[in-house]
């Protein structure tokens, strides 16, 4: 019968490896008290394990975190469901299914990242593991230009800008849940901004009459 080494042995716990324990528990932290705060000796108390433990499995604090963080974000993402496929349902559907989709991971995920402000080298960690492709402002990119290649949106469609502006509306609605104190923006209804979107604000161009055609001298 194999018998496992001490080190091996007091890298697991009940199956589990101790590194999927730590983040794991940093990540059940953020989800309930944020990022504001967190220290090795509670993550490790929470765990269950000695605080000198986290360096056998992570480099310092910053990349547990970073890593906890991840762990926040996809569980979010997995919790509100899948997005639209391009060419499918209606544009207007599909803008509003994204915009609450983007409006519930904000509020979610940006107190979150706030707590962070005071520790670049954790957000810098963050960027390293994260793969960009998977962040909701790019899959929205995506799926305007997944649109304009089938002909739905017009062809010099802006849909960098437009999913700029769809992403700072998130940003603005959830702006008073990181700055309690300031005044409530009130943002517009969620239709109102797909509109926006979609129609512009600009009155519509009148239809250009055709040129008279010249007719020639008799």
């Amino acid at each position: 019968m194999a018998v496992m080494s001490p080190r091996k042995a007091a890298a697991q716990r009940d199956g589990q490896s101790l590194h999927d324990l730590l983040v794991e528990t940093a990540q059940k932290m953020i989800a309930t008290h944020g990022t504001t705060g967190m220290t090795v000796r509670e993550i490790a108390r929470l765990a269950g394990v000695a605080d000198g433990v986290l360096y056998n499995h992570f480099s310092d604090k910053e990349e547990l975190v970073a890593r906890a963080l991840l762990e926040h974000v996809r569980a979010t993402e997995a919790e509100l469901g899948e997005l639209p496929v391009a060419g499918e349902g209606t544009l207007t559907g599909n803008l509003r299914r994204h915009l609450e989709f983007g409006l519930a991971l904000h509020k979610v995920l940006v107190p979150a990242f706030s707590g962070l402000a005071g520790q670049p080298k954790v957000l810098e960690r963050f960027a390293e593991i994260s793969e960009r492709s998977g962040y909701w402002r790019d899959r929205l990119v995506a799926y305007l230009e997944a649109e304009r290649a089938l002909g739905r949106l017009r062809p010099e469609s802006e849909v960098d800008a437009a999913a700029a502006m769809l992403v700072g509306y998130c940003h603005a609605s959830v702006l008073t849940t990181v700055f309690p104190h300031t005044a409530p923006l009130n943002p517009p209804p969620v239709d109102a901004v797909v509109r926006a979107a979609l129609h512009g604000i600009a009155p519509a161009e009148p239809a250009r009459e055709p040129a008279p055609v010249p007719v020639p001298p008799a």
